[in-house]
């Protein structure tokens, strides 16, 4: 299936070749290869990034490995690298707040794309990268900015895009057909980061905090939840790996289910990384996760 995106503002041909943002990406035997810095403030955006651009450009992301983005504020460190950038990639809405104010002030050599504006996307749930169709788009607004920004690589950067396309073709068939025929519907989370996910595949979300992990709901809030989840005799309740269990497992305690991981992908830890991990990985492990919890067939 093409993605047919319509990036506003590409015509910067000029601006970039005049760029002195220029990086290359270092290989294990000490070489510099690429050609483009791009820097994107967590997770989803580098990993796409660095699936289209290959060895042409080199990725920077912001928020290290094992940090909870909704929380996270940039070092001076962390903007210079920003405004050295040739392309800087935010998410937008709810999650890196801090970088829209960081993308005002950028030079007039970095161009910045805010993800949720560009593909007209205004929710209070600013996880949409979860769901593999809006993924999807995402792989082809990189494809096209960086097809922009360095003519010369347009052909593969358009040959990465297309099979990278391809594999998140194939991850949504593998949810849809994954949670076609399911006991339950509704997931219990940890955060309310799963509105994309599951409105995609027709499941309903009920999280026990708000969009952001911190926010924890009141001793009545959960007790609440408690007595919904028994009478939905709820098995399963879903944690996060960057996000503390406490909640999950009190929720699971208190109704007498189990837990299991649910990752929102907003970063991987060390350990993850470690063990050759990335987006459509683990998004196979939630499908599996989410079809043992949802007792599908």
């Amino acid at each position: 299936m093409p993605v047919i995106v319509v990036v506003a503002g590409l015509m910067f041909l000029t601006v970039f070749a005049g760029c002195s943002g220029i990086e290359g990406n270092q290989t294990a035997d000490g070489n510099m290869t690429g050609t483009l810095k791009v820097v994107a403030t967590f997770y989803p955006l580098a990993e796409f990034a660095r699936q289209v651009g290959g060895a042409n450009i080199n990725v920077t992301t912001v928020i290290p490995a094992g940090s909870e983005p909704h929380d996270f504020e940039p070092t001076p460190h962390d903007i210079a690298g920003i405004n050295d950038a040739t392309i800087f990639i935010y998410n937008g809405g709810a999650l890196d707040t801090w970088a829209a104010k960081v993308s005002q002030d950028l030079p007039a050599s970095t161009h910045s794309i805010e993800m949720a504006s560009t593909l007209g996307i205004d929710s209070a749930d600013p996880h949409f990268w979860l769901d593999p169709v809006i993924a999807e788009k995402e792989v082809g607004i990189i494809r096209d900015t960086l097809s922009a920004a360095d003519p010369s690589h347009a052909k593969n950067y358009t040959k990465n895009a297309d099979a990278y396309i391809t594999k998140l073709e194939a991850l949504d068939k593998d949810f849809a057909a994954g949670l076609s025929s399911c006991a339950q519907h509704e997931i219990y989370t940890s955060h309310a980061a799963f509105s994309y996910l599951a409105q995609r595949y027709g499941l309903s979300q009920v999280s026990i905090a708000g969009l952001s992990p911190d926010a924890e709901p009141s001793a009545r809030e959960l007790a609440d939840l408690a007595d919904k989840a028994k009478s939905e005799n709820i098995k399963y309740i879903f944690f996060e790996t960057l996000a503390s269990p406490k909640l999950a497992d009190t929720l699971s305690s208190e109704i007498g289910a189990q837990t299991l991981v649910l990752n929102p992908l907003e970063g991987l830890t060390t350990d993850e990384i470690q063990s050759g991990m990335d987006y459509i990985s683990v998004m196979r492990q939630n499908l599996a996760n989410l079809r043992t919890a949802l007792q599908c067939v």
